[in-house]
């Protein structure tokens, strides 16, 4: 419940008015795959672990944002734009970075981040740096653009640099995790002479990343020698990490740029799976469905078990109407991966959306495996109240309303479902005591909400 308090009550400075918003969250805020964050996580973990890290206790996000950076905060958060996936040439130059940010985790350089951020989660972090706390609590990535802008530069500068000893040591750290897990420094040095390019243009068309992590000739020169001595400066990415990024890259270039775009990058002459992935993603971007279902399906019957094929073709048929087709295809991804949450949310919505009573019960413990792990996202509390509303337990519903008025900072919204809820539970019941949180939340917003407002 303290948790929920300080994550609702930091953010709200950076609320204002809301508009429409895609079904997918691919805007400026947080890119929300499947796919893509497994495959980051895949590549990071053996880092983490030889960094004596939690691969689970470490939460990695992408960032919906042209350029080059990637940071860490207090609780082990790694956060990755995508404009540095998609200018990285090979997943090696991705794993370098991720070796450095660990080694500042590792290093404890983090106190200044800590320390602002003792109190907040993942919302109240990009509401302070990129302006996109809204946008992760609603799913809506156009609320955090009108801030992205103004608000990166002086809060890098405030919470993100680093110190040129800082930045030396997180390199000899990164060198070390590379060596241990066999790996290449090649793409962590390729990454770094990017930057020294970056160095020579002025603040004001520098990415974010050089400003936050400073940057010496000495830097180089180490990691140079580091490569020319390394036993491991030659090895490759195995061939599956070859093909995660192949695919992470096709499908984020797709996502994020105009169709002629993707087709110049992935003719119809490469016929390897991830350049028809983004084609079948361009088509449908472009609403020719039957040409993307048609590539879809190839690729499924070239490998059924693939869960993010099935996903993919779940949201293309969702998102032209056709419901119960999308159902069969996220069914089928969710029972390859059944705890993965956006999954399970998009199924449970198009379960809710088909009108079918038969499908509720299902749509709610989908929605409930997605919020184990997204309890703040305001999306799927709608979802799932809208389930408990339709299957007829309206104080089930009254209490995601609840919740869902806590991440959108309506204290006098949450205080109303909350005590509507109140009086159908027993005293004491897990139900019950969800009410009272919820009650004691909307205090604390109030009062959070009127501090903001007298200091302004």
């Amino acid at each position: 419940m303290m948790s929920r308090i300080f994550y609702v009550a930091s953010w709200l400075v950076f609320c204002f008015s809301l508009s429409t918003f895609p079904a997918k969250v691919f805007s400026a805020s947080l890119v929300q795959d499947t796919e893509i964050e497994d495959a980051l996580r895949t590549f990071a973990s053996p880092i983490f672990k030889i960094a004596g890290l939690k691969a689970s206790s470490v939460e990695i996000y992408i960032v919906n944002d042209d350029s080059l950076n990637a940071f860490v905060t207090g609780g082990q958060k790694l956060f990755m734009n995508s404009g540095l996936l998609l200018r990285s040439e090979n997943a090696n130059q991705i794993i370098g970075v991720i070796a450095h940010e660990t080694g500042h985790i590792s290093g404890g350089h983090l106190s200044r981040v800590r320390g602002a951020f003792s109190n907040s989660t993942t919302s109240a972090i990009l509401g302070t740096i990129l302006g996109g706390a809204t946008a992760i609590a609603t799913g809506r990535g156009d609320l955090g653009a009108a801030i992205v802008a103004g608000g990166q530069t002086v809060a890098q500068r405030n919470f993100l640099a680093y110190s040129r000893t800082q930045e030396g040591a997180a390199d000899h750290a990164a060198l070390s995790f590379l060596d241990k897990t066999k790996q290449s420094a090649r793409g962590l040095l390729a990454f770094m002479q990017i930057l020294e390019d970056q160095e020579l243009l002025s603040f004001a068309r520098q990415d974010p990343y050089v400003r936050s992590h400073p940057l010496s000739r000495e830097r180089i020169t180490t990691i140079e020698n580091h490569v020319e001595n390394s036993a491991f400066s030659d090895a490759e990415d195995s061939p599956q990490i070859k093909r995660m990024f192949a695919r992470m890259r096709a499908k984020l270039f797709a996502y994020l740029r105009p169709y002629g775009h993707t087709l110049r990058r992935y003719p119809d002459s490469n016929q390897s799976v991830a350049a028809r992935y983004a084609r079948a993603i361009a088509e449908f971007r472009r609403s020719k469905l039957d040409k993307a279902i048609a590539i879809m399906d190839v690729l499924i019957h070239e490998d059924t078990g693939d869960p993010y094929f099935h996903e993919m073709k779940g949201q293309m048929l969702y998102e032209n109407g056709r419901i119960q087709e999308a159902i069969e295809a996220y069914g089928k991804a969710a029972a390859i991966l059944p705890q993965a949450p956006y999954i399970r949310r998009d199924l449970a919505r198009a379960q809710i959306d088909s009108g079918d009573q038969n499908y509720l019960k299902q749509a709610i413990a989908n929605l409930e495996v997605a919020l184990a792990t997204s309890s703040h996202s305001a999306r799927n509390w709608r979802f799932l109240a809208i389930a408990h509303g339709r299957s007829g337990n309206l104080p089930k519903s009254y209490l995601a309303l609840g919740e869902e008025a806590l991440l959108l900072g309506k204290p006098d919204e949450a205080r109303f479902q909350a005590n509507r809820a109140k009086k159908a539970f027993a005293r004491g019941t897990r139900d019950w005591l969800q009410a009272e949180d919820i009650l004691i939340a909307a205090d604390e917003v109030a009062r959070a909400l009127k501090r903001n407002k007298k200091n302004k």
